[in-house]
């Protein structure tokens, strides 16, 4: 069944019904730049104390919602492990995409050097290890290190493939499976389980987290060509310069005159450099961001799906409303991908800022 997007939701009000939760796990990230040796500390809290929106967060909140102003005993330190390693995975990525920006500011490889970044991303993680090891069960721990490998191996999977051309839609699939949707499902997860509720909504709260992370992955991948920098506060172009193959360029791939085929494909492997500009035009002017907003939309439809049967818990409510809104925001943003993408992922407040 296909979700209606919600009108007169915003996004905002997720945030704010989440605003006590919130709050109290950006106190938590914050103590633990103080358990870090007193020369790391300004690196790791350059990390932790970041401008982000902090997605993987919500969703713990969300799928574990239980009322405005309760806040679920272990829910914060649960949100705080999920984040700290997303975080972690995040400075290895921006090291080996050799990225300059990150939420509008030097990634940490730019501002501390690619050597200390491999090691304070791997600083990061093993704290959160650390406290995800101090839970009375293993569950937290297995979940989040389980998550965290599958991260890692769809990057390893990516890297592999990185200037390989015969890449198709189900190696794709695959790898945002693994490398993005793996956290937002464990968030999902995690909430539900720690929050009391059945195994039913368990797995559908998971089930849920892993189609929305594929939406994520892919309407990320657009932006890296459609997006304004300026205003996403990273750095763009990086997947056609690295030669790493993604929904846009697949259909763009497959739009393309044999003669502009030929010149991105010398681009993807690496022979010479395609104009960013060029790309951007020759994409819009093709309706890529039509097709790639479509498969996104099914995404979603999925995500809301699973959550059908279960209606009337309140944070079956709260995730159906994540998704309705984004579902809105997709259809805005169909409406304007000739000229720009910008409405979804410039919301002052978007969910995948």
């Amino acid at each position: 069944m296909a979700l209606t997007p919600t009108a007169s939701l915003t996004l905002d009000s997720i945030f704010d019904r989440v605003a006590p939760q919130m709050t109290a796990l950006d106190r938590f990230m914050c103590e633990q730049v103080e358990v870090f040796q007193p020369e790391v500390r300004a690196m790791a809290a350059y990390c932790l104390e970041t401008s982000g929106k902090r997605l993987r967060p919500v969703l713990v909140f969300s799928s574990g919602w239980q009322g405005d102003g309760v806040i679920v005993p272990g829910l914060v330190r649960i949100a705080g492990v999920v984040e700290m390693a997303h975080l972690a995975t995040l400075v290895h990525d921006d090291i080996m995409d050799k990225a300059e920006l990150r939420r509008s500011r030097r990634t940490v490889s730019r501002e501390f050097g690619p050597e200390t970044a491999v090691l304070l991303g791997d600083a990061l993680f093993l704290q959160a290890l650390h406290i995800a090891a101090c839970f009375p069960t293993t569950e937290v721990c297995r979940q989040v290190s389980a998550a965290t490998r599958c991260v890692c191996s769809g990057e390893i999977i990516q890297t592999m493939r990185r200037r390989q051309i015969d890449v198709s839609l189900s190696d794709y699939y695959q790898t945002i499976s693994l490398k993005t949707a793996e956290f937002f499902r464990v968030s999902c997860l995690l909430g539900a389980k720690f929050s009391g509720f059945n195994e039913d909504f368990a797995m559908a709260a998971e089930s849920f987290g892993r189609h929305l992370g594929i939406a994520y992955q892919i309407y990320d991948d657009l932006v890296d060509f459609l997006g304004d920098e300026h205003k996403i506060g990273k750095t763009l172009g990086t997947d056609l310069s690295s030669g790493k193959i993604t929904l846009p360029l697949i259909f763009w791939l497959e739009k393309l005159s044999e003669s502009e085929r030929t010149l991105v494909l010398n681009a993807l492997r690496g022979e010479k450099p395609f104009p960013f500009a060029a790309s951007v035009e020759s994409m819009r002017h093709l309706g890529i961001a039509e097709s790639v907003m479509q498969a996104i939309d099914e995404e979603l439809d999925k995500a809301a799906d699973v959550l059908r049967p279960l209606s009337g818990i309140g944070a079956v409510d709260m995730l159906s409303q994540i998704s309705a809104i984004l579902k809105g925001q997709v259809t805005n943003l169909s409406r304007a991908a000739a000229s720009s993408v910008a409405g979804w992922f410039f919301l002052p407040r978007a969910v995948f800022a």
